[in-house]
């Protein structure tokens, strides 16, 4: 396989800006499912830092991400966004979507995937008098899947950066 000095720094730059960790050992510690609510200019702040970072480690000026995504990684976003919210509703989901994302995504999109992740134990469902607000349910299952989603799609663009040269 293709080895370029270049593409490593730029793993390396993402798991560093990622795991707040600069030696490029794997120990990061992860709050899951705090169960209270947060203070909502914290979690925007900490989301625009997130996405920050991510442009910063990157060889590009802005990173977008299309629609198609942020549809086929839905549940693990939702589960970021839950995770940082400590507890949230689907409406303010959808206003992150949009927000961070530009994803328009309709209320038929966002809540199949909320309730398959709550009948998977994943989420926990509390009803409200006019809504439902969902918080963590099972952290382990979170973090599998979020670890188990972000390697396949390291894994992924660092294939198709070493066939870059090629071309």
């Amino acid at each position: 396989m293709y080895d370029d000095p270049d593409s490593r720094s730029v793993f390396s730059d993402l798991t560093a800006a990622a795991t707040g960790n600069d030696s490029g050992e794997e120990q990061y510690e992860l709050t899951i499912g705090s169960a209270h609510k947060v203070d909502e200019k914290t979690v925007e702040r900490e989301l625009d830092e997130m996405l920050d970072s991510v442009e910063e480690a990157l060889p590009t000026d802005h990173a977008d991400f299309e629609e198609t995504i942020i549809k086929e990684n839905l549940d693990e976003i939702l589960l970021m966004l839950i995770s940082l919210r400590g507890e949230t509703h689907g409406k303010e989901l959808i206003s992150d979507l949009t927000r961070l994302f530009d994803a328009q995504l309709s209320p038929g999109t966002v809540y199949p995937s909320l309730h398959q992740l709550e009948e998977e134990d994943t989420l926990r469902m509390h009803k409200k008098v006019r809504t439902k607000e969902y918080s963590i349910q099972d952290e382990h299952q979170v973090r599998v899947t979020v670890e188990r989603t972000m390697l396949q799609h390291l894994a992924f663009g660092y294939l198709l950066y070493s066939f870059l040269p090629r071309l």
